[in-house]
């Protein structure tokens, strides 16, 4: 029988159950996955706390690489055997094996391993989208990224490096200083102990930034304010640190700013939408952006993998063994 890991009530690491769960048949245009790896996001704390409600109990989790074991009636574009992942879509990730909707797979390339995929999937489509469609950044501007040591971070660090963007990036211990470095962050900013807006401004020659990242939230959104420059867009697209704090519009006349809260869920409603975002990271790993998987554990000590991502203790990606 295989196992899964269930919640039953909202709150810490400790409510995640690792149980045996029934082997289940695929519905019409469904399939049944033979998991190998699972990835660890933010989003999974969010739906183990209650932060994004989910039906209960059920299992957590949105994003994973494996095998199609099994296929329902109508399912045409994957059959049993090809090798598969995903992200969004239903939560249930954190399973030896489950059920998922055939029309949202995303066929894997062979270049990429099963480990790799898991690392790369939700947060390389999570940069793809940030950088080439909610503000399309352009070779020789200069931008702010938070949170640059972490898996999304690394990503778009290489990412926008490789294509000559000049990346200021924000990281909350020293030793992530020198990570963020390594993967192409040029100016590294470690706001535990340094005014991040100043040093900003300082780089810029008081100029601002064009576009500001932000997926840490509370800590950092009044601050990445100030960073931009006139016509500057903050994109929050996350809150690792809690909920940004309540804006009177009002606030960003002075420099006509504009804000917006992007997701990845949009941008992967469709096969066709998933494409245009996958296509850009596939491409983007075949040319040498590099996956930095710095953290792994069995899918059933995923409670302890929940502790170290809170405690903001993990540098980039962190996959969950099956």
């Amino acid at each position: 029988m295989p196992h899964s890991i269930l919640v039953y009530e909202n709150g810490g690491p400790e409510v995640m159950n690792w149980e045996e769960i029934p082997f289940q048949d695929p519905g019409r245009s469904e399939v049944r996955i033979n998991q190998k790896k699972v990835g660890l996001n933010f989003i999974d704390i969010y739906q183990r706390s209650g932060i994004y409600p989910l039906n209960l109990p059920s299992s957590i989790g949105m994003e994973g690489v494996g095998v199609v074991d099994k296929i329902g009636e109508g399912v045409e574009n994957v059959k049993v055997g090809d090798r598969v992942g995903y992200v969004m879509g239903p939560p249930g990730a954190y399973s030896e094996c489950r059920i998922y909707p055939a029309d949202r797979l995303i066929k894997i390339p062979d270049y990429i391993s099963d480990s790799q995929a898991a690392a790369i999937l939700l947060k390389g489509l999570t940069v793809s989208y940030l950088i080439n469609k909610t503000f399309r950044v352009k070779k020789g501007q200069t931008v702010l990224f938070h949170a640059a040591a972490g898996g999304v971070g690394l990503i778009a660090c290489q990412w926008l490096s490789n294509i000559g963007v000049q990346v200021i990036g924000t990281v909350s211990s020293e030793d992530k200083v020198e990570i963020a470095k390594a993967h192409g962050c040029h100016h590294t900013i470690n706001y535990s102990h340094e005014d991040f807006t100043k040093k900003v401004e300082d780089i810029t020659s008081g100029k601002g930034v064009p576009v500001v990242f932000d997926g840490v939230g509370a800590d950092t959104f009044e601050g990445s304010l100030k960073c931009l420059s006139t016509f500057g867009v903050l994109v929050s697209f996350g809150a690792s640190s809690g909920k940004p704090p309540q804006l009177s519009l009002s606030e960003l006349a002075a420099k006509a700013l504009y804000i917006t809260r992007p997701s990845l869920a949009p941008h992967t409603a469709t096969p066709t939408l998933t494409k245009q975002i996958s296509s850009p990271l596939f491409r983007a790993i075949k040319d040498g952006l590099k996956i930095s998987i710095s953290q792994k554990f069995l899918l059933k000590d995923a409670a302890n993998a929940h502790r170290a991502l809170e405690r903001r203790k993990t540098t980039g990606s962190t996959i969950l063994e099956i």
